[in-house]
């Protein structure tokens, strides 16, 4: 319980903060896997909005032949086109050589401007997604990230699925993995405890592997994430009680 406790509050986090500066240093110094530009980006920023780009330069927070279309029941109501967008802070932008159409009955109203601070919900995270940007998350962050994408119709978002259920997943897997070790150390054998521990070893960097391979299965879309980080723990718990029972005799 203690391991399993300590397992929780180390990954959900103490560890995805210090995660930042390390995926940091390794993008700047090491290999640079951070994706700083994106292309034909359409998502669902609110309930019934819709935003486009045309492309997005996260070096200079500026996107291009931006729109945004605002529909009730259905039907286009609002229309704001820009040259160019800008990202301040959180979801503060600038559009810049805007023009905005609102449509009432029969009727348009057409706005026009060089330069208009706006709130847009929606942030560069949410559509530059990095590798390994998943483990710079909080587990409560992780919780909010993925539903806001599932509410915005975003499908890359597996691998924050599989990181929020691993971090759950390896919790249990410290009251299973000591379960086996206890049932194997308690069954003397011939010869010394060598051929127990070689076992013990062997079974833990298995669970490892296997967890492994079946984060491939949720990346795949066979299966979902939960069933994926669960499967070890449910092979593994058998493992587990077959020991325990075998040591009990």
């Amino acid at each position: 319980a203690i391991i399993a406790a300590g397992t929780f509050v180390l990954g959900a986090y103490i560890i995805p903060p210090a995660n930042v500066k390390r995926i940091d240093y390794t993008n700047t110094y090491v290999r640079n896997r951070r994706v700083d530009y994106g292309d034909n980006i359409m998502m669902q920023v609110a309930p019934g909005q819709i935003a486009y780009m045309s492309r997005y330069d996260n070096t200079t927070k500026t996107g291009y032949r931006f729109s945004l279309e605002e529909f009730k029941d259905k039907k286009l109501v609002s229309r704001l086109t820009a040259l160019s967008i800008k990202w301040d802070t959180l979801y503060q932008w600038q559009v810049r050589d805007y023009m905005i159409r609102d449509f009432k009955g029969d009727r348009e109203f057409i706005t026009k401007g060089n330069s208009l601070d706006t709130v847009i919900p929606f942030e560069p995270r949410d559509f530059l997604i990095s590798r390994n940007d998943q483990e710079t998350l909080t587990s409560p962050q992780l919780q909010e990230y993925i539903s806001r994408q599932k509410e915005r119709g975003v499908a890359n978002i597996k691998a924050f699925e599989i990181e929020y259920e691993k971090r759950y997943a390896m919790c249990a897997a410290a009251f299973i993995l000591t379960i086996i070790g206890m049932s194997l150390s308690s069954k003397k054998v011939k010869g010394g405890m060598g051929m127990n521990i070689g076992l013990g070893l062997v079974l833990s960097f298995s669970y490892i592997l296997f967890m492994t391979v079946t984060s491939s299965f949720a990346i795949s879309g066979l299966t979902s994430p939960m069933i994926a980080m669960w499967i070890p723990n449910v092979l593994y718990t058998i493992i587990a009680i077959i020991l325990y029972f075998k040591a009990a005799r």
